[in-house]
């Protein structure tokens, strides 16, 4: 008798795309439960490529940018800001980790630092009034009191974040 699990899917190419859906080849799997468990689900090889691991199943993804994005954020410039993951996990914005990518995308550290995750659009505009530009044209980013520099983010493989 024939195990479920990814078998409906291995065909397809599933990937996790930078606008923060997950796609089986170019169709946007629009099931907010089974992205869900995707997002729960991703794992890292040690070269650097991703897969998603359910029970025993395995099923190769592409990772067009980071695995995790940020959907919100949480909080305030005077107690600080959480952010939410594609994960639906929450944990405090290091704001020392904040970094502007090329278009101007904003990333954090995420996962004890383990991960860079891309804000989408709504997280990034509830950090916007904390965000700065000094005489010199360096980014700045004001939380609780403190100005932390927005570096410049380095190129990076994509499937390597």
């Amino acid at each position: 008798m024939p195990r479920a699990g990814f078998y409906a899917v291995e065909s397809g190419k599933i990937s996790f795309r930078r606008d923060g859906h997950w796609y089986s080849d170019e169709e946007r799997i629009d099931n907010p439960r089974i992205a869900l468990l995707f997002s729960r689900s991703i794992r890292r090889n040690p070269e650097g490529s991703y897969f998603l691991q359910v029970g025993d199943e395995r099923a190769s993804i592409t990772v067009e940018d980071t695995p995790y994005v940020v959907k919100s954020v949480e909080g305030d410039a005077a107690a600080g800001f959480s952010v939410v993951l594609n994960d639906e996990e929450r944990e405090p914005l290091d704001a020392s980790s904040l970094e502007v990518g090329p278009d101007n995308v904003l990333y954090c550290r995420v996962k004890n630092g383990a991960f860079r995750a891309r804000f989408l659009r709504p997280a990034y505009y509830h950090l916007s009034d904390c965000l700065g530009m000094d005489d010199n044209g360096e980014f700045f980013f004001n939380v609780g009191g403190r100005r932390y520099p927005v570096h410049q983010a380095p190129p990076q493989d994509d499937r390597r974040t």
